[in-house]
């Protein structure tokens, strides 16, 4: 993935998830850095941000949660579809009930 350009993102819960690894799971760093292909650097860096902020909420605000702005474009999406079907099923009807020449 080096030199792909792209930056990986990881939600509150991998992080969170990570240093627990770290703190209650017997691992180390770089233990849990090879399995889950993170740098090591990086979750002593999470793992700091909990011991700062106790809860992973409060230690990872704001990052990590571009699933929630993808469920909610494809929760209106969905939405839209919707209301074309209903639209689309209503004009057949109509167009069912109209005389033939």
């Amino acid at each position: 993935m080096e030199g792909s350009g792209k930056r990986r993102r990881f939600d509150a819960a991998f992080k969170a998830e990570a240093v627990r690894l770290v703190t209650h799971g017997g691992l180390t760093q770089s233990q849990v850095a090879r399995q889950l292909g993170v740098d090591a650097k990086r979750i002593a860096q999470w793992k700091k941000q909990m011991q700062q902020h106790g809860t992973p909420e409060r230690a990872f605000p704001g990052q990590g949660h571009d699933h929630d702005a993808e469920l909610a474009r494809l929760r209106r999406e969905v939405a839209t579809l919707r209301m074309e079907r209903d639209i689309l099923k209503k004009a057949a009807l109509i167009f069912a009930e109209l005389p033939k020449r």
